[in-house]
């Protein structure tokens, strides 16, 4: 299994931006296709985006389209997700996928 450092989380007001991170050990993260997913205080994990190996084909939910984009770096074994005009709904603790990780919490508030 892959081991996954997410980073970057923090506390934003509404209308702020963020960028995680999520740092892959080993070699093989360039052979995976991966999703940001979140999990809000009491519900359930929900995907928010996903990304092909390539990095060049990139997939939303209609939560945050049009305000986060993913990106990755295969040389750095990185995966990020830049989130701009963030609202109170996107609070969150947000983990990369697939593999393990802690994840980062978000929160939007005033």
């Amino acid at each position: 299994e892959v081991q996954l450092v997410e980073s970057g989380g923090g506390l934003v007001q509404p209308g702020g931006s963020l960028r995680l991170s999520c740092a892959a050990s080993g070699s093989i993260f360039s052979r995976f296709a991966m999703s940001w997913v979140r999990q809000a205080p009491g519900k359930g994990l929900e995907w928010v985006s996903g990304i092909n190996t390539g990095g060049d084909s990139t997939s939303y939910a209609d939560s945050v389209k049009g305000r986060f984009t993913i990106s990755r770096d295969n040389n750095k074994n990185t995966l990020y997700l830049q989130m701009n005009s963030l609202k109170p709904e996107d609070t969150a603790v947000y983990y990369c996928a697939p593999g393990s990780g802690q994840g980062t919490q978000v929160t939007v508030s005033s």
